[in-house]
């Protein structure tokens, strides 16, 4: 028994370890983006700064695709029409920029705005209507009622969606419903890579 149970804790310690490395790298990664990132916040009179924009495109893409931040859907329609990733940084910069102001004039939070560079602005009005915050909750409500039937899902069909955040919430997401946690694995990618970037 104390066999298997060393086993088991090697097995476990090996898949850590494993999963720092490869979180580690994908930092990296990402901040190779950086000064490409600086160049368009200074093209641009934002509430953006650059620790977001960063844990953005980790969240969006770990930066290894050339539209970095998933910004073609906002720009034409189209997913992963933009090939240059500065290109993909200014348009995903403006329509952050873009939420975040209107997040402002509508008296809501900054996560709202977030939340809406994966929802789209309507959500901005939709969160000022219900209390002015942000929550997995409402941001569930959305997905369910507004974004999945827009996309064809009107039976409210569901997917497995496993993330350290979904597994305390369901850890499901609904078909063409966007991403219920978004804007919540945003402010968690913020935190680990100020860690990363420690060593």
């Amino acid at each position: 028994m104390k066999k298997f149970t060393r086993v088991i804790f090697l097995v476990v310690l090996v898949f850590l370890a494993y999963r720092a490395y490869q979180t580690w790298r994908n930092v990296k990664q990402v901040m190779t983006y950086q000064t490409l990132v600086q160049e368009v916040l200074a093209e641009n009179d934002t509430k953006a700064n650059e620790e977001l924009v960063l844990a953005m495109i980790y969240t969006e893409t770990k930066g290894q695709i050339a539209d970095v931040m998933q910004s073609s859907e906002s720009a034409n329609g189209y997913i992963n029409s933009i090939t240059d990733s500065k290109e993909s940084i200014r348009q995903g910069v403006q329509y952050l920029s873009d939420n975040l102001l209107l997040a402002h004039e509508s008296q809501v939070d900054v996560w709202t705005a977030v939340q809406a560079y994966n929802y789209g602005s309507a959500y901005i009005s939709y969160i000022a209507k219900n209390g002015g915050k942000n929550t997995i909750e409402l941001a569930e409500k959305y997905s369910r009622d507004v974004v999945a039937p827009s996309l064809g899902n009107d039976s409210g069909r569901t997917y497995n969606y496993i993330h350290p955040i979904s597994i305390f919430h369901g850890a499901k997401l609904y078909v063409n419903g966007g991403n219920i946690y978004y804007s919540r694995q945003v402010q968690l990618n913020l935190y680990i890579m100020k860690l990363v970037n420690l060593f």
